[in-house]
């Protein structure tokens, strides 16, 4: 039984929720199911915990983020093995790359808690000095989602409690197991009540939401769940940090090497078993070369293994979604790959898609699954009227040797982040975060340090 974290210490819920292993579609344990009185229980805990946590020093907060980041590192066999269980991901890819991830935003926020920007002392009024002070904003509730349970539960706290904030964390209900043995771990250098974790569903979530504790709200999830937050936060205007769905598309230009391009945006597709809001799903590519590429990208992509080099979705209701936007496809569009469920468990085979309109739900959607479609464009103008012509606004990417063309491209794709001949990586010290229904704030860089400090202006006469 995967039990809550609060004021330092395990605690029960008298619900229960099942486990199950998408890998094989098998239930495997159980985690509590928090209510509204385990909710006020932890909020309560954060609130008393955040009186002292808030004094604490910016080196007290690096030195305990700086151990924790060391304990993650050192018990990352431990952590892949509970990500791999509930996930279903491939362990080597857990182990080499993504947990080291998490080791690097927990660091990179430990430095970012001595280094407070702001505007100097100054006399800006005859007689008056003025002070800019950057406070923590409260208790922050937070909200992760399933597809990196363990990587977004770092991003989240990292740079809450470097910033003085106590946290009261809410995983995934099918992946809550990292982030409670984050805050196991993160017991040996917090005081009890500043880092807390809840298991539970959607019920739990909004209940945190509501709480009249809670000063700050951040989620990472879809965009309906992320309209559902801003909207109950909203009654008691909290403050909202929102990361939420997208739909990136990939422009790639006939001056390309084609055969590499399409290695790299299957690499960027089916990474994670596509289930990344920054997947690079969505590909536009110039009609001189859209046979060509097509075939190259299809025979690139069916040479993928579901269950070897990526895992499976995530639930069988996602599995089911997917298939239901496979079944769904119009008469003008065509599989040209995959598009079954061959299991076991929740596995979708390597999917392309061909012949889709720009107002086809395939396009429109967020997918979150390793499918590609794929559109054609005669000219840079309607290459960018596709790629912007969705709701969401948060990943893109450019495909060309033409450095003029990066320089325009660049600046008319409206999206949060544009990667040029690449698509997918992410560092600490850049910020991440999108535009429209990909929500509003950054993750990771001194810009989501800033976004869990207020800005108080203090002035003082002295004449």
């Amino acid at each position: 039984m995967i039990r809550n974290f609060v004021d330092g210490a395990t605690a029960d819920a008298p619900g229960t929720l099942e486990l199950t292993d998408p890998a094989n579609g098998t239930v495997f344990g159980h985690s509590v199911l928090s209510g509204r009185s385990e909710v006020d229980t932890a909020m309560t805990a954060a609130a008393r915990a955040f009186r002292t946590w808030r004094r604490s020093t910016p080196a007290q907060r690096q030195e305990a983020l700086l151990k924790l980041a060391d304990a993650v590192r050192a018990r990352a066999a431990e952590f892949a093995d509970a990500e791999v269980r509930e996930t279903g991901k491939v362990r080597a890819v857990v182990l080499e790359e993504e947990i080291p991830e998490c080791v690097s935003a927990l660091r990179f926020f430990a430095g970012a808690a001595r280094r407070l920007e702001g505007t100097g002392a100054a006399e800006y009024l005859p007689g008056h000095t003025s002070v800019v002070r950057r406070e923590p904003v409260g208790v922050c509730a937070q909200i992760a989602p399933w597809n990196y349970p363990l990587m977004m539960a770092t991003w989240k706290i990292g740079p809450a409690l470097a910033a003085g904030n106590t946290v009261v964390l809410k995983p995934a209900e099918t992946t809550p197991s990292t982030a409670v043995l984050l805050a196991q771990a993160a017991a040996e250098f917090l005081p009890p009540g500043v880092f807390n974790v809840l298991c539970g569903d959607r019920e739990t979530g909004r209940a945190l939401v509501g709480h009249p504790r809670t000063d700050l709200v951040s989620i990472t999830g879809s965009t309906r769940a992320g309209i559902d937050v801003a909207t109950v936060a909203a009654a008691d205007l909290k403050r909202t940090h929102l990361e939420l769905g997208g739909n990136a598309p990939l422009l790639v230009f006939p001056e390309t090497d084609l055969a590499d391009t399409a290695a790299r945006i299957v690499d960027a597709a089916f990474y994670n078993a596509g289930q990344d809001c920054t997947a690079g799903s969505r590909v536009l590519v110039h009609e001189s070369v859209h046979d060509e590429f097509l075939a190259e990208l299809t025979k690139t992509a069916a040479a993928r293994r579901p269950g070897v080099d990526y895992g499976p979705l995530n639930s069988r209701a996602q599995l089911d979604r997917v298939l239901g936007l496979l079944e769904r496809l119009p008469a003008h569009a065509r599989v040209e790959t995959g598009g079954t469920a061959p299991g076991p468990g929740f596995q979708l085979a390597p999917t392309v898609v061909s012949g889709l309109r720009q107002d086809d739900e395939l396009v429109q959607e967020e997918i979150f699954a390793p499918v590609i479609t794929v559109q054609p464009f005669a000219d840079e103008a309607e290459a960018l009227e596709l790629a912007n012509g969705v709701p969401y606004g948060l990943a893109s990417s450019v495909w060309t040797t033409d450095v003029a063309r990066v320089a325009r491209v660049s600046r008319d794709l409206d999206f949060g982040c544009v990667w040029v001949n690449t698509h997918g990586p992410l560092t600490a010290e850049m910020p991440h975060g999108g535009f429209g229904h990909s929500g509003h704030g950054k993750d990771l860089s001194a810009y989501s340090f800033a976004e869990y400090t207020r800005v108080k202006h203090v002035m003082t006469r002295f004449e």
